[in-house]
């Protein structure tokens, strides 16, 4: 019996044993996909901040090149010396459509509201109230166009409002 007894507490401490070895090799399988997960996240991290900057450094680069043309165009204007005033006017014209449609190729879009549209205080901003016969709280003149990014406000449109009647 004792040594039915032995024999069965040897075999325990072998399943023990063994039982122990799997765990500490399953412990360092884990450990080690831990370390490998840990890297890629580390390597993933550096890379999207890598693209986040490279985004931001050609973005501007795009929109400076997109300005090129309008400064050539200036500097074209300020050398004739004999220009009329037609001639400079034309040509200021001309540059600002190249500057507006640079703009718009940029997605900066004008908010040029027109007379009569109602008030939006997210895109306008009321400069006074003046009497009207347009509805109230409705667009009367544009003081100053505004500009938005992406839908984002840059600055928002200087408006005069109809005033309550």
């Amino acid at each position: 019996m004792i040594a039915a007894q032995a024999a069965h507490e040897a075999d325990l401490l072998s399943q023990a044993q063994a039982d122990l070895t799997a765990l500490q090799a399953k412990s360092a399988e884990l450990a080690d996909q831990y370390l490998r997960a840990k890297a890629e996240a580390e390597n993933a991290r550096r890379r999207a901040e890598d693209e986040i900057s490279k985004t931001r450094k050609f973005a501007l680069e795009g929109f400076a090149e997109s300005m090129l043309p309008v400064v050539d165009s200036l500097e074209a204007g300020l050398t004739l010396k004999d220009a009329t005033p037609e001639q400079i006017r034309e040509g200021a014209q001309a540059t600002l459509r190249q500057l507006t449609a640079a703009l718009e190729r940029n997605k900066v879009i004008a908010i040029n509201p027109a007379a009569g549209t109602r008030f939006d205080p997210h895109q306008h901003q009321a400069i006074s109230v003046v009497p009207s016969e347009l509805e109230a709280n409705c667009v009367v003149a544009v003081l100053q166009k505004g500009y938005s990014i992406a839908e984002r406000v840059l600055r928002p449109a200087l408006v005069t409002v109809a005033a309550p009647k």
